[in-house]
């Protein structure tokens, strides 16, 4: 099983970005997706952005990441 994360690209060095999520930024590889723009949302696995994706979904996701979050921290 992997995890792959969405974050908001917020730099672009050629074949690199730097990746914000949640706060944490992060160097990454664009290598794998055309057409990235500053403040685009991919998936991210393993330093590597494989696929732009929809700023709603990444909305979408990214708030059930935070209500699992959330959850746990009230089972703890």
């Amino acid at each position: 099983m992997c995890l792959a994360i969405p974050a908001r690209l917020v730099e672009i060095n050629g074949d690199d970005g730097i990746v914000d999520m949640g706060g944490v930024t992060k160097q990454i590889s664009l290598a794998l997706v055309d057409g990235l723009e500053v403040g685009d949302y991919v998936i991210v696995h393993v330093g590597y952005a494989l696929n732009k994706l929809d700023p709603e979904e990444a909305a979408r996701t990214l708030a059930l990441f935070a209500e699992m979050g959330a959850l746990s921290a009230e089972a703890a």
